[in-house]
């Protein structure tokens, strides 16, 4: 006999995160480190329900890009990632760390220095959290089409460990494939190159425009 599980109470068709009303009751600035900070804060769940103490990395946010090319290739970059230890294939990203600078701004300016690349078009594919429960870090990806590269005169010098970057430009079924399999584990690489994959079925008319807000992030609220 088949069974089925319960549908839940109160569920719908449409799933989106909402703000939360907690009350912040105090935050204050524990470590100061070279990139980003560490955030020692106290809240409540409900009032009255008793004081909790949560601390987490301050992140400025940041950005990356899916680049594709006219035959549907996606642009991976090789990149030495010492905490675990492994050399990564990633996509261009960056920190959102100049004041003043669009999110689109970011995008197109890690896309040049990181892969020598301009494009004309963007599309937003996904803005999600990387470790919510312990970093306020918050990542927009963008799919970049309409590409061209930067004249050699025009491009950024690359230093530490940038300057090691490899290239590869892989069909975005092996680029899939590569993800199912195990073979990718950069976070923003594997949430762009799903996203990617979902997006043309539909001829990734249902993306976002690439300027559209992002009133999600904690920093642009």
């Amino acid at each position: 006999m088949t069974t089925h599980a319960p549908r839940p109470q109160g569920s719908s068709t449409h799933v989106e995160d909402a703000l939360s009303p907690r009350r912040v009751l105090s935050s204050e600035t524990v470590y100061t480190g070279r990139i980003w900070n560490v955030r020692s804060d106290a809240f409540e769940l409900s009032e009255g329900a008793g004081t909790l103490h949560r601390d987490y990395i301050d992140h400025p946010g940041a950005v990356a890009i899916l680049p594709m090319d006219g035959e549907g290739r996606v642009l991976l970059l090789r990149q030495y990632r010492h905490p675990v230890g492994m050399d990564l294939w990633e996509i261009p990203a960056g920190l959102l760390d100049v004041e003043g600078e669009s999110n689109l701004d970011a995008a197109a300016r890690e896309l040049a220095e990181e892969a020598d690349l301009a494009a004309e078009h963007w599309y937003v594919l996904a803005d999600f959290f990387n470790s919510p429960g312990s970093s306020s870090e918050a990542i927009r990806i963008y799919l970049a089409r309409g590409l061209r590269e930067i004249p050699h005169h025009e491009r950024h010098e690359r230093t530490d460990e940038e300057s090691e970057i490899e290239f590869i430009w892989v069909d975005l079924d092996e680029a899939v494939r590569a993800v199912l399999g195990g073979r990718l584990h950069n976070p923003s690489a594997v949430v762009g190159v799903l996203a990617a994959d979902a997006a043309r079925r539909d001829g990734f008319t249902s993306l976002r425009p690439g300027d559209s807000p992002w009133p999600a992030h904690p920093g642009q609220r």
